[in-house]
This record gives C-alpha cells, sequence and structure tokens, in this order.
C-alpha cells in the first residue's frame, strides 16, 4: 500500500512524466516513474500487509477492506504535513463506505465526501483542520496523485515477489489468481512448508484448489 501527497501547484508534472494507472504502464515503465515521483511528492509513505497479518485479521473477523482501511488510516496519519484533501482508491463498490472506515480508524478530522456523517471531535494538537475525504472507486484512473501511489505500490510489490522466487528457488508467477503459473506453483507445493510461510491461508484460489484435491481423490476410490 502507498500514500503519496503533491503541492497543488506540481500536479500538472505528473502527467507530463507519464503517470497514469500502474495496471496501463509496463514493469519497466513504472520503474522509471518512480524517481520522477519521488522528486516531484512532498511525500511518500509505504507499507507492506504480509500474509502472516491478513490471516491474523481475518481469524479475527477483520473483512480484507477493513484491513485496508485500517493501514490506510495509518499511512495518513503517519504524515508529515496533513493535505487539506485526500483521494483513496476504493476496493469497496460502495466508495463512501470505504472512505468512512478510513476516517474513523484515522485519529484526524475527516469529512467524507458524500456523506452527512458528522466527524468527531479531535484535540488541536493532532489536527488542526478538517481533512475532505474523497473515496471512490479506481479512482487511480482518475487522478494522477492516486495513479502515483498505485505505481510506488505495484513497484514495492513486484519487487517482494521477486525477493520470494530468489528465496525459494521456484517460479511462483505474479503472485496473482489470474496466473497460471501462480495457481500452478501452488497446487504443486501447497504442503511444502518452505512455501506455505508466504501463503495467505483464508484465500478463495487456496480454497479451490483444495477442493480440486479432495474432489481427485475421491473420484480415484
Amino acid at each position: 500500500m502507498s500514500i503519496v501527497s503533491i503541492s497543488k501547484g506540481r500536479e500538472a508534472k505528473l502527467s507530463k512524466v507519464g503517470v497514469r494507472d500502474s495496471k496501463l504502464l509496463t514493469r519497466r515503465k513504472r520503474k522509471f516513474l518512480v524517481d520522477e515521483i519521488y522528486s516531484v511528492a512532498e511525500d511518500v509513505k509505504v507499507y507492506k500487509i504480509g500474509n502472516d497479518e491478513i490471516n491474523r485479521a481475518m481469524q479475527a473477523g477483520m473483512s480484507l477492506n477493513e484491513l485496508e482501511a485500517f493501514n490506510f488510516a495509518k499511512l495518513i496519519d503517519s504524515l508529515g504535513e496533513y493535505p487539506s484533501r485526500i483521494y483513496l482508491d476504493s476496493p469497496d463498490v460502495v466508495s463512501e463506505r470505504f472512505g468512512v472506515r478510513v476516517s474513523l480508524f484515522s485519529s484526524l478530522s475527516m469529512k467524507v465526501f458524500g456523506t452527512k456523517i458528522v466527524p468527531r471531535a479531535t484535540t488541536p494538537e493532532i489536527n488542526q483542520k478538517r481533512i475532505t475525504l474523497i473515496a471512490e472507486h479506481k479512482a487511480d484512473l482518475r487522478y494522477p496523485v492516486v495513479s502515483c501511489a498505485s505505481i510506488i505500490a505495484k513497484v514495492e510489490r513486484d519487487e517482494e515477489i521477486d525477493r520470494i522466487k530468489d528465496r525459494l528457488g521456484i517460479d511462483i508467477g505474479s503472485g496473482y489468481p489470474s496466473d497460471g503459473k501462480t495457481v500452478d506453483a501452488l497446487k504443486m507445493y501447497l504442503r511444502d512448508r518452505t512455501v506455505t510461510p508466504y501463503i495467505r491461508e483464508r484465500w478463495k484460489t487456496i480454497d479451490i484448489i483444495r477442493q480440486q484435491k479432495i474432489s481427485d481423490f475421491l473420484e480415484s476410490k
């Protein structure tokens, strides 16, 4: 996860250097843009959610959207200077609901755009002004500053996947369930103790693979 803070006067520079949604860029282009983003941005924060954290959260009854909202709030709170406006790419199709979750987890005073919820009071020492929080589904397609955050997060993720591949000596693909290499690696090494520390247990992809293995066993009897 990443959050990028930029002053309004520098926004135009983002489009000039080719910033856009990370999914529309090649890996090489994303890596090139990282240095450009750091040179323009006021602040950049990154937080990596590991599989252990996801497992613990889901065991405690926390959804992935809630976990993401919690960690976005932590990233916002960690900024050196608080912005007047925040744009969030919402994983929830009900964007305002995600925005409200972030505002409730944050220690700052926020007004979530599109809602009538009154933010809870905070002490002046924590926050001198109310922040307008705008959460939108696919915001990385609309707002260059959100595109910057998606690029930073994607580059960090790609590098983390490369490190895992090097440690394991196994081609696990991209790590996405739509990647055949990833699915094949999971099927082959699902019970391998060197691989399991990197696997998210509460994952629909894993459930499907396990169901397939049970079906294979039943059919062979």
